[in-house]
């Protein structure tokens, strides 16, 4: 039987609250782990029970597991001076929720919802924590697991992709790695559809990481992201790589000195720079028979009207 009683991590944030719905319009039960301090509540769906604990309270989470028939983890952090900034939430949170999972003798399917960073473990403070979490789930776990490496993901909500699709949709691209650098996208939606898929056929993904995109082979160049979102009327404003990285290295200083946790730092310049980010959803559509729905000239539709 499928799954109805989901715990949910990060169910606040922008993929978690697109999990959220597509849980309860399936039917699901969902408790969500949330922070006691959160100030996002508003962001719950009426009907998600809400668990006020913390991530590092090993024995409050071993007591929430008690009914839980999967575990969908999707808590992150992707801003960050140094990798302790992302640990928290991407290594040490995943650790904990599954020594709480083995002290409670919990057998419930876990999936991690990770990144395709974390292919490339040395490029960055952040891809590093994501590969570091997926290791701390496959060394602790005495349960059924399965991770998603998902690419960059947008949909309603989204803070990260959204600037660059707007600006895209007016007709402005601004390409931050080599001329032929190639790279795989994911629409919210097709990334719930993909957990949905998960839940029905969790035995068949057991111990395996996949990585799923929206469907496009090859992915795209920034041409072929200009045209979806512009219809063809574009100009590309390349930024050069030493100024990229100038202005990492700038506001990586001036964190530490005004006390925020940055999102452009030399690690993520150099994931900016990389020549491609791809992925490939064979194993994942062998697996569970899932497709993606949402091309990108559709999602940017739906997004912009």
């Amino acid at each position: 039987m499928s799954p109805q009683h989901v715990m949910l991590t990060g169910a606040t944030g922008f993929i978690g609250q697109r999990l959220q719905y597509a849980l309860i319009e399936s039917g699901r039960k969902i408790s969500a782990i949330i922070r006691p301090d959160s100030a996002h509540f508003e962001r719950l769906h009426p009907e998600c029970h809400a668990i006020q604990c913390e991530l590092n309270d090993k024995d409050r989470l071993s007591e929430a597991c008690s009914g839980i028939d999967a575990v969908i983890y999707c808590a992150g952090t992707v801003r960050g001076r140094e990798l302790d900034d992302f640990a928290p939430a991407n290594v040490d949170g995943v650790a904990q929720l599954a020594a709480a999972m083995n002290q409670s003798a919990c057998l419930a399917p876990f999936l991690l919802i990770s990144s395709l960073a974390a292919s490339r473990p040395g490029i960055s403070d952040y891809a590093n924590s994501k590969f570091l979490g997926e290791q701390a789930l496959e060394s602790k776990a005495q349960f059924p697991w399965t991770i998603f490496r998902p690419p960059a993901v947008y949909g309603p909500g989204d803070k990260e992709m959204m600037p660059i699709l707007r600006m895209a949709r007016r007709g402005i691209v601004t390409p931050t790695g080599p001329a032929e650098q190639r790279l795989s996208l994911l629409h919210s939606d097709d990334l719930a559809t993909a957990t949905l898929a998960w839940l029905d056929d969790w035995q068949k993904c057991q111990g395996q990481i996949f990585t799923l995109d929206d469907g496009r082979h090859g992915g795209y160049d920034w041409q072929a992201i200009a045209e979806a979102a512009s219809g063809g009327r574009y100009h590309s404003l390349g930024i050069p790589r030493f100024l990229l990285f100038a202005v990492a290295r700038i506001n990586l200083g001036l964190s530490g000195l005004l006390g925020y946790a940055p999102m452009l730092t030399p690690g993520k310049a150099r994931e900016l720079t990389q020549d491609d980010w791809l992925c490939d959803n064979s194993d994942l559509n062998q697996a569970l028979g899932w497709k993606p729905a949402i091309g990108l000239e559709t999602g940017i539709r739906q997004l912009f009207g």
